[in-house]
């Protein structure tokens, strides 16, 4: 086989799996906090964040996927450890939502972050984009108040932890770019995902303790009742893994723009795989702001590639 075929059958592999896993940590998170009884998000997080920690060092030390990055400081660490939390804000906050929200609104919902984003970055960093740039996210906003209009199974403390979860992901996403910006500082997704994840672990599970005192029994009861529990936890924290590597694995091997693209398309097929799974009811006015929310993201990126 040419090496051009080999190099795309890969690629398309990669695309696969990226989907998959993130697709696949999605609906099981909804499974398991909604349909199965086992309520605990916080919990929930510290596993994903345990199986990040031990298989980032598998894939980094072991493996060599990347190369080992170190931590050359005390307040490079503090700032790891900054990043770290308000990663646990925004997965813990969208965890708690998928307790209250269709997997569908979830994403509509998730679809602003380039709004935040644009807004942190404003007000962090004073940077300005070209009106045009900004204008394109009007619609992204107008299709979120119109898919919570029309979504019949709204709820309001779903509705504010999952904007939460979406503003604090922007946030870190920003705050990185501040605190992690010296060259001798720098490091890749991969490598900032093995010294965050076991700081997360330490923050969350005195707070899965306090917050969710009956986690452990109601967890190996459920590991009594359903065969398939331990699996299933196991599965949902190995994918929340593979999210992440195969993300970084993209867009190694991808342009920036076919990133976007395929990120719009991902959350896309996430919607519709969720409402064949799940049954909630959707609307026309919910599906229409749901488009013109992503839309709005897609336009929002050609303007931000076209005025940078």
């Amino acid at each position: 086989m040419p090496s051009s075929k080999k190099e795309a059958l890969f690629i398309a592999s990669l695309i696969a799996l990226w989907y998959s896993s993130n697709i696949g940590v999605l609906l099981l998170n909804k499974f398991l906090l909604s349909n199965y009884g086992f309520r605990f998000p916080i919990f929930l997080t510290m596993c994903h964040m345990s199986a990040c920690a031990i298989l980032s060092y598998l894939s980094i030390v072991f493996l060599k996927i990347v190369p080992l990055q170190v931590v050359k400081s005390r307040p490079q660490l503090l700032k790891i450890a900054t990043l770290s939390v308000v990663f646990c804000g925004s997965v813990v906050g969208g965890n708690i939502s998928l307790r209250y929200l269709p997997v569908s609104f979830n994403q509509a919902v998730g679809a602003t972050t380039p709004f935040f984003t644009a807004v942190f970055a404003y007000l962090m960093t004073f940077k300005r984009e070209a009106w045009v740039t900004y204008a394109a996210l009007v619609p992204v906003v107008v299709g979120v108040i119109f898919a919570s209009g029309g979504e019949p199974g709204f709820h309001l403390f779903g509705f504010i932890m999952c904007i939460s979860a979406t503003a604090a992901r922007a946030f870190k996403s920003v705050l990185q770019g501040i605190l992690l910006s010296s060259e001798g500082e720098k490091l890749n997704s991969m490598n900032l995902l093995l010294f965050m994840s076991p700081i997360a672990v330490l923050v969350l599970s005195p707070a899965a303790l306090i917050m969710e005192p009956n986690v452990l029994d109601v967890t190996l009861e459920l590991g009594r009742k359903h065969k398939y529990m331990w699996l299933l936890l196991l599965l949902n924290s190995t994918m929340a893994y593979s999210a992440n590597l195969t993300n970084f694995l993209v867009t190694k091997h991808t342009s920036a723009l076919t990133l976007q693209v395929l990120g719009n398309a991902k959350g896309a097929v996430a919607v519709v795989i969720s409402i064949f799974i799940f049954r909630n009811p959707v609307t026309f006015v919910g599906i229409a702001g749901y488009s013109m929310t992503v839309l709005g993201v897609v336009a929002y990126g050609e303007a931000k590639r076209r005025f940078r």
